[in-house]
């Protein structure tokens, strides 16, 4: 069906299906979808996404994205800053923010230790994070109020090393520079309505190391 389109039609269709979750029958309706937008609509939504780039930026924080220098989670006096929530990307951080659920920071990596994909430490946002830990010195010695970091990459193989590479390295300079922080790992297991038959194995056994009294 794309080759009978019409080519600018077509480009649109090509450039959508690159999307993530897009195929090429999806990509074609968006992009009728998008032929049929009133021009204005269609107009502002062109001038939105021209600017999405220049307009976005990192939180010179948490490096969450904003178009301020500090999101709205660290320019909010009302969260609590003694804990710091480590997330891989700006959407896991969306995830917990539903419902009310948190009130503390977050430190957004942008990505997770990946050797196969010859993404390492130095490609992610972690001396960001172990600077926002560290005692401040500016002329006088103001120690750090995080009192817990709360590792939240995801349950995956690659999550899992990036946790572990992030736990060492945070007891290191627990060590180093004496801080009391607690280091904590959000408890994965089995999803309510789940079935034991179907669950992976990663899921068995981390809903094992994870079980509580009852």
């Amino acid at each position: 069906m794309s080759n009978s389109l019409p080519k600018s039609l077509k480009q649109v269709s090509f450039f959508l299906e690159r999307l993530p979750g897009i195929g090429e029958k999806s990509a074609n309706r968006l992009a009728f979808y998008l032929l049929r937008m009133p021009d204005e609509d269609l107009k502002d939504f062109s001038e939105q996404v021209a600017k999405l780039k220049a307009q976005t930026k990192r939180c010179k924080i948490c490096m969450n994205l904003t178009e301020e220098e500090l999101c709205g989670v660290c320019d909010d006096s009302a969260r609590d800053g003694t804990r710091i929530t480590v997330v891989e990307d700006v959407l896991d951080l969306l995830s917990l923010e539903t419902g009310d659920i948190y009130d503390g920071m977050y430190h957004v990596l942008h990505g997770r230790i990946d050797p196969l994909n010859h993404i390492g430490p130095d490609d992610i946002f972690l001396e960001e994070l172990f600077t926002r830990l560290k005692p401040k010195t500016n002329g006088h010695v103001t120690p750090s109020i995080v009192k817990e970091v709360i590792l939240a990459t995801n349950p995956d193989m690659e999550g899992e090393a990036t946790a572990m590479y992030l736990r060492n390295r945070l007891q290191e300079l627990k060590k180093e520079h004496s801080l009391e922080f607690t280091i904590t790992r959000l408890g994965y297991g089995m999803p309510m309505g789940g079935n034991l038959e179907y669950a992976d194995y990663m899921t068995l056994r981390k809903a094992l190391e994870n079980r509580r009294g009852f």
